[in-house]
């Protein structure tokens, strides 16, 4: 495969920014315009056909996470309402706490925090020690209802040994949330190793997709314990049966689903899926890996530059945040864009955060252009 052909980015862009929202393949691009042909000629008369498409949708999240069932897999419109989903469907009292790190991106902060008017307390844990998995299992006790982590930090690209809290959460029956959207599509992603309750996730970063589209993995036995709260035609199990009166809630996680479906970002979505499954997620994060593993030696050498993300292999994913000794972080962050660096000001530093497809003299000369 070419993948030059499938990402015709302009030449004097160095694209770091994956971690943000991502470049869509070709494919993406002419799923979206057959597409939009076809409903320019010949509107509705194919639904049938786009059906097909989302269920296709469904199996290549199902493998991408090495889900059970295509029952596991809801779509959704984003991270935050896969997240809302859960705080508003679990039943809480008043004591009941939940465990986050003190990196969240706010998605995965604010949701937890607005259930304070139900008497449930928010415990932030920092990453900063030398055993961060130890320091959040420490700060369990009879109290934690739900420890919900993003498995890479948005800011300083910070992984965490989701198998150790699983582990952890399986054993005291403590329900173990998972915001993948800094990682699915970046790495190898199994909820089955992890023991994840939930797992949400974006379209729009490293699965290389469009805006408002993502993916809500839930087991069947954390499903029951969520109530629905929002109804329509689309979330009953006997879904199309228009005329039938009586309807029960659908038992796979489609009942979450209350209306029409996205279809235009389902097509897209799913050719940029379908991408990331032929190259394959273990060569994928190895790519990836290799692109890192470069930028982290290119920023080492540069005698203005110090990395505040971790090192280690095992802690790092596809986000390399650094900080200049001349600069503020929002002046490097303008003057790097100002000639075409696309990067992010996040954490107190500049993000770079390329994709394994990213061209290695990409990296280079975003790195030789910072001053």
């Amino acid at each position: 495969m070419e993948l030059s052909a499938e990402f015709p980015l302009h030449p004097e862009l160095c694209y770091l920014n994956h971690a943000a929202v991502s470049p869509w393949p070709k494919r993406c691009e002419q799923a979206i315009q057959e597409f939009s042909r076809e409903n320019v000629l010949w509107g509705a008369t194919h639904y049938p056909k786009w059906m097909k498409v989302e269920s296709t949708l469904r199996k290549q999240f199902q493998t991408l996470l090495n889900a059970p069932s295509g029952q596991d897999i809801a779509l959704v419109k984003n991270t935050s309402e896969g997240l809302s989903m859960i705080a508003y469907g679990l039943k809480w009292k008043a004591g009941d706490t939940v465990i986050i790190s003190d990196e969240e991106f706010p998605s995965n902060r604010i949701v937890w925090e607005s259930l304070r008017n139900q008497g449930v307390k928010v415990k932030e844990i920092a990453l900063s020690g030398d055993d961060p998995e130890a320091a959040i299992i420490a700060a369990c006790d009879s109290h934690t209802r739900l420890i919900s982590l993003s498995s890479v930090q948005y800011a300083s690209g910070f992984r965490l040994k989701l198998e150790v809290l699983g582990e952890h959460c399986r054993e005291q029956g403590i329900l173990f949330c998972v915001d993948a959207i800094q990682s699915l599509g970046a790495q190898n992603m199994d909820v089955e190793a992890i023991k994840a309750d939930f797992v949400v996730a974006d379209g729009h970063k490293w699965l290389l997709g469009p805006e408002g589209l993502g993916v809500f993995f839930s087991t069947a036995e954390a499903r029951k314990q969520l109530s629905v709260n929002e109804y329509g035609w689309h979330m009953v199990e006997h879904v199309g049966d228009y005329d039938r009166k009586d309807w029960t809630v659908a038992q796979s996680a489609r009942r979450f689903e209350c209306g029409s479906p996205n279809m235009l970002a389902t097509h897209a979505l799913s050719a940029s899926l379908s991408l990331l499954l032929e190259v394959g997620m273990k060569n994928i994060e190895k790519e990836l890996e290799k692109n890192v593993g470069h930028l982290i030696q290119q920023l080492e050498a540069h005698p203005q530059v110090t990395i505040i993300s971790a090192r280690e292999k095992e802690r790092r994913a596809g986000i390399v945040t650094f900080t200049h000794a001349s600069l503020s972080s929002p002046e490097l962050y303008q003057q790097l864009m100002e000639k075409q660096i696309i990067c992010a000001n996040r954490g107190g530093g500049v993000r770079f955060s390329p994709h394994f497809y990213t061209p290695i003299n990409t990296i280079d000369k975003a790195v030789a252009t910072i001053p």
